[in-house]
């Protein structure tokens, strides 16, 4: 099953590079995502249930946080450090980062290899 949702995600990041939903496109991303190499451990479908629930709220949090930013200016800045969550796949490591660069308060500047994130935040306030 979560080879099938591998399959997806590289097919829904080939629409979004190309943006064409063409018969011609759609067999070349089908084509390309079948032959791009595959990890033995593709993670448990808990795990990608979960990823895409979080995508799915980060949709309207996005709008929330957008119109915020307009109306009330964040003017300060921080750069901290998170933990990716254990046992994560390339694929569920992808998407944790997606869903933290797709709201416009925060983006993943770098991902280490000792399994941190360094997240640009905008704030309101300092933080004391």
């Amino acid at each position: 099953m979560t080879g099938y949702l591998n399959i997806l995600l590289r097919l829904a990041i080939w629409f979004l590079l190309t943006a064409d939903f063409g018969i011609a496109n759609i067999i070349i991303g089908v084509c390309v995502a079948l032959l791009l190499p595959r990890r033995a451990s593709l993670g448990s479908l808990k795990d990608w249930l979960h990823a895409i629930g979080e995508i799915i709220i980060a949709i309207p949090q996005a709008f929330f946080e957008a119109i915020e930013i307009m109306v009330r200016p964040h003017r300060y800045e921080a750069i901290t450090m998170e933990h990716v969550k254990p046992q994560r796949t390339p694929g569920l490591i992808f998407l944790d980062i997606f869903v933290i660069t797709f709201t416009p308060k925060t983006i993943v500047l770098k991902y280490h290899e000792e399994g941190l994130y360094e997240v640009h935040r905008i704030e309101r306030r300092k933080k004391s």
